[in-house]
């Protein structure tokens, strides 16, 4: 293979960035063919790497960078399966999304420094994919959270941006202070930072503090990767664009970590307190964020969320030993989440809001958005993993993987023992994981119904650009507002990511393509799991739709709902507006609903435990030094003034009075010598 091609796919990228912003003050036009030529090219050298590299094949080459006295840091290439895998998903859905944003940032005089950061973000992720260096990787991952702040805080006159990007920043950096003592510990251990030398010590047992490695490179896992408890940061992020929460969510950023992990699990493998940290951390996340979601009102919001617990499957896929299945379902989850997201993006633009609530107000929302429409219930039923698409094949397998693990029987195909594994890690993983699918066929299909199938009145209100609806709707407001409508450029993406999330799934199937591709292991789902996942699933939809219709029929019928969310005024002439569609998700939460709402209140326990006490440490700290160091400097300043006023005013130019002031002084230092 020619080394040239997997090293031109992040340059061109970054060269295509430093062009677009370059263009966008002189020739704006320009800036939106530098955005999308660049990317589509590097998809398609990816696809080509890709192809030509083939089936169970790996290719390792180096250049030395740097001497450092230690183990040298070397600009290296590592590509396997799971390298060209990922590339070929980075490379789809950022091309998706450039192409997407084209139409959706029309008229965003920002647009060509949104459209490089997007291209410097894809080039940083694929750096992370290639790089056969730890702190060449670093290096990528580090260009990632500088990118997500700045796209995250695009709307920067906001005040929810602006705390967003800072709040993404600061978890993620939080995060990435213990992963960089892991890395520089791992290749103290190794002696080396190549991932080849890394892996080979490893397998040879030659790591001296595997647990601590592991522990400290977790710590920068759950944060770029939102694990609990660093989770709270992708919610939030959520303020962004829409096209940059596909990209962040489906391809770059988030599954940097779980990459990572994959990549180095014979690592992992020789702790097992370390998988069972990893699986503790994929369980809450997974349950946690599942609830969250079926409590969200914001469109994205319950995305993001089902991002947070989507990434938890993941993980708790590489604690049961098996990163065939969790690469698996990572790239599953990539083209699904994507189609979701911009799908999400359409229906937002033309209903003008976020809110879920909102959109069930607007009578025949989904007649105006029939491609987001179809897409979106496509995607969405991969997400709640049923039968025959991608996500019903790839949460199998992670649900086989657990199962395997319980049972002391993990597959880690030759990255270290079953016995590696503990089986408590396996069971953890397999009980959160189905309990996840029940929530998870719950949240999307209240999604879809309030969205879109909500019962529509004659009058509502409209929905504002914050969330709330405070002023009348009018199906005229397509027609007067061609933005409402589906543009060319936000149409097509969505079918595009719409064949991948309905025929990758059986990719797995085939022993002599995607399996053989990855680790050679079997991606089959085993008939226990297979039944009982969709089983679970099925029975979250039919709970989520009973509680939709029960609350539909109070509305219809005029009487208030148990939890008081949905009501038909019964006073005459009362406004239609009063009509509110009933939440199936406060009748299946309960008393949980508020709790979950707010995150559980991790937020405000963080907010308590490290905001607070550092934001009062510094004011004090500004006390100290405004009132009391200042104090002494201004002190010393008027001393030394009031010293020199006492000297001028004995500069008389008198030499009788000089005379006199010596012979005074010469008479007083005497007596003191005699006394």
């Amino acid at each position: 293979m020619n080394l040239a091609l997997p090293a031109l796919v992040p340059a061109l990228l970054a060269l295509g960035a430093a062009a677009t912003l370059a263009a966008g003050k002189k020739a704006p036009g320009l800036a939106r063919p530098l955005a999308i030529v660049p990317v589509a090219v590097s998809a398609v050298l990816a696809l080509v790497v890709a192809l030509q590299l083939g089936t169970g094949q790996a290719l390792d080459a180096a250049t030395r960078l740097t001497p450092t006295g230690g183990p040298d840091i070397a600009l290296a290439i590592h590509l396997d399966g799971f390298s060209s895998l990922i590339s070929v998903l980075v490379g789809l859905v950022a091309t998706c999304v450039q192409v997407y944003s084209t139409a959706y940032l029309k008229e965003d005089p920002r647009y060509p420094s949104y459209a490089a950061l997007v291209s410097l973000f894809t080039a940083a992720m694929f750096l992370v994919v290639y790089s056969g260096d730890l702190i060449v990787l670093l290096v990528g991952w580090e260009v990632m959270g500088i990118c997500s702040y700045f796209l995250i805080g695009h709307h920067w006159e906001t005040a929810d941006a602006r705390s967003a990007s800072l709040k993404a920043f600061l978890v993620t950096k939080l995060g990435d202070v213990p992963f960089l003592f892991g890395i520089f510990l791992l290749g103290a251990d190794a002696r080396s930072f190549r991932i080849p030398d890394v892996l080979a010590a490893a397998t040879d047992g030659k790591l001296g503090h595997p647990t601590l490695i592991a522990l400290l490179l977790l710590a920068g896992v759950a944060g770029k990767s939102a694990q609990f408890p660093l989770h709270t940061w992708l919610p939030d992020a959520m303020a962004g664009p829409t096209p940059v929460s596909a990209l962040i969510h489906a391809a770059t950023m988030v599954a940097a970590g779980i990459y990572l992990v994959a990549r180095l699990l014979p690592v992992f493998l020789l702790s097992g307190a370390a998988l069972v940290v990893l699986a503790v951390m994929a369980a809450v996340t997974m349950i946690g964020s599942a609830l969250c979601a079926l409590a969200q009102d914001d469109l994205k919001r319950v995305l993001a969320y089902s991002t947070v617990g989507q990434l938890g499957y993941m993980a708790g896929a590489l604690a049961s030993g098996d990163r065939e299945a969790s690469v698996f379902h990572l790239v599953s989850h990539g083209a699904f989440k994507a189609l979701l997201f911009l799908a999400a993006g359409v229906v937002i633009h033309a209903a003008h809001t976020n809110s879920i609530s909102a959109m069930s107000r607007i009578p025949g929302l989904r007649k105006r958005v029939p491609d987001a429409y179809w897409t979106m219930g496509i995607a969405l039923v991969a997400l709640v993993g049923l039968p025959p698409f991608a996500g019903f094949f790839s949460k199998e397998a992670v649900l086989t993987a657990a199962e395997h693990a319980a049972n002391g029987e993990a597959m880690t195909n030759g990255l270290g023992p079953a016995s590696a594994v503990p089986e408590a890690a396996g069971w953890i993983v397999l009980i959160s994981a189905a309990l996840t699918a029940l929530l998870t066929a719950a949240y999307a299909t209240r999604l879809f119904l309030l969205a879109f199938h909500s019962p529509a009145v004659a009058a509502v209100e409209a929905p504002a650009a914050d969330h709330e609806a405070d002023a009348p709707y009018s199906p005229e407001l397509d027609e007067a507002d061609p933005a409402t409508a589906e543009p060319p450029a936000m149409r097509w993406p969505l079918w595009v990511l719409a064949i991948p999330t309905m025929g990758f799934g059986v990719a797995g199937l085939r022993s002599d393509w995607l399996p053989a591709l990855l680790d050679g292991g079997s991606l089959r789902p085993s008939g226990v799991t297979a039944v009982t996942g969709t089983g679970l699933a099925v029975v979250g939809v039919l709970l989520a739709y009973g509680a939709w219709r029960s609350a539909t029929a109070r509305l219809g019928a005029g009487r208030p709902s148990p939890a008081g969310v949905g009501r038909v005024p019964e006073q005459a002439g009362a406004p239609a507006a009063e009509v509110i569609a009933a939440d199936p998700g406060r009748t299946l939460l309960g008393p949980l609903f508020g709790p979950a709402r707010h995150g559980f209140g991790v937020d405000r326990l963080y907010s308590a435990l490290f905001v607070r006490p550092v934001v009062g440490a510094a004011r004090l700290v500004r006390f100290l030094d405004r009132e009391v160091v200042e104090t002494y400097v201004r002190g010393s300043g008027a001393g030394a003034n009031l010293l020199g006023r006492a000297v001028r005013l004995a500069q008389t130019g008198n030499a009788q009075t000089y005379l006199s002031a010596l012979l005074a002084c010469v008479v007083l230092l005497a007596v003191l010598v005699a006394v």
